[in-house]
């Protein structure tokens, strides 16, 4: 492993995350067709689908312990190795339902790779430099969301196979970038963990991570349906998310510098709200101009959440716990936005503001109880941190 200062540490790790939701999201546009070509009924592509996030929710702990236990650049390393060798696999002429096993390895894999890159960044970054340093993170998974789809969408279902093995090669030569980058802890110890400490700083957060899952649950499941229901072509709804991505991408570094510098605890609770506020407006909106426009202003807010809900979380937290709790933020996250993707189609079906109402509710309630369990926390980084 080659010495690597923390800025080029960041600089590789924004590589390597980018790279990994590109491939994590390449075949989304196609991913129905294609199993449905090799045999797979719509409950079966259900699962391969729903087998992706399932597997993250059940490992992000496990592999955040690992990372702790035996170091960060091991974990990182093997998952992106794991995720690359499964890729390969959507080249056998297997049936339908085997990809759910495939799709379960890479959902494991890509919430190793968050927990390891986020965790990496605390350890190497001081407390007054972690929010710009977050923001790289976060600013490369949403580009890898946003490039993901738009370069898969250039394969066929026949093609997709060799799409998916491309999305492999970088997964494995991301491997070796990450192996000659120093994370921090970079040495096994038998000493023994120590724990995780539940402050105030990590419960909060959590419920932080939880309201961002329940707003995406919603947009994934509703979205293009409400969209639809309102009269959007289909280009309508696909500008409609970049739209959105391309302020986020362009403010999410404003968003990190404010943590460094501002009261985490209200721009984060401020862009919480943010977020809730939009979601209940939305279905009674008839215009499509206006949720298009409506849409890049959300965004504004919804950039400034990520960075300072994570300085909160790692503020005072041992080198060695750092990966648990990045496990326990991603978990929070990904099991809310799972649930809530699930209960949003039935209450959609009901009535078309159901959903969005209900949701933009719950999540303005578990983002004004940041105020209880932040309480006493400093808003700015002491100075002498």
């Amino acid at each position: 492993m080659s010495a690597t200062t923390p800025a080029q540490m960041l600089r590789r790790l924004t590589v390597i995350v980018a790279m990994q939701y590109v491939g994590s999201t390449l075949g989304l546009p196609l991913l129905a067709l294609f199993l449905s070509h090799r045999g797979g009924s719509p409950t079966v592509v259900g699962i391969v689908v729903a087998s992706f996030f399932g597997a993250g929710v059940l490992t992000q702990y496990f592999f955040g312990y690992l990372a702790d236990r035996f170091g960060r650049q091991r974990i990182l390393v093997t998952c992106l190795v794991v995720f690359g060798v499964a890729s390969f696999s959507y080249l056998l002429p297997l049936h339908a339902g085997w990809f759910a096993l495939t799709r379960a390895l890479q959902g494991a894999s890509a919430g190793a790779v968050e927990v390891t890159a986020l965790s990496a960044v605390a350890s190497r970054f001081d407390e007054n430099q972690r929010g710009r340093a977050f923001s790289r993170i976060f600013a490369a998974q949403l580009l890898g969301v946003v490039l993901g789809p738009m370069l898969g969408a250039a394969a066929t279902p026949d093609t997709l196979g060799r799409a998916f093995a491309v999305s492999g090669l970088l997964s494995l030569g991301a491997a070796y970038v990450a192996a000659r980058t120093d994370m921090g802890m970079s040495r096994h110890t038998d000493e023994p963990l120590p724990p995780v400490v539940w402050s105030r700083g990590l419960v909060g957060a959590m419920f932080a991570a939880a309201t961002g899952g329940l707003l995406i649950g919603v947009y994934d499941t509703c979205w293009s349906l409400l969209m639809h229901h309102q009269g959007a072509t289909a280009f309508q709804i696909r500008l409609s998310w970049t739209l959105f991505g391309l302020p986020f991408l362009l403010l999410t570094r404003v968003g990190g510098w404010l943590a460094d510098h501002g009261n985490r605890r209200v721009i984060a609770l401020i862009g919480m709200l943010n977020g809730a506020t939009f979601l209940a407006i939305y279905p009674h909106l008839h215009n499509v101009g206006w949720v298009l426009a409506l849409g890049s202003m959300e965004s504004i807010g919804a950039a400034m959440t990520g960075p300072s809900a994570m300085s909160l979380l790692t503020e005072g937290a041992h080198d060695r716990e750092l990966s648990r709790r990045q496990s326990l933020y991603a978990s929070s996250n990904t099991a809310s936005l799972a649930l809530t993707a699930g209960l949003a189609g039935a209450l959609y079906t009901a009535d078309v503001a159901l959903p969005f109402t209900v949701v933009a509710i719950v999540a303005a309630t578990t983002a004004t109880s940041t105020l209880w369990w932040w309480r006493g926390i400093p808003g700015h980084i002491p100075h002498n941190k």
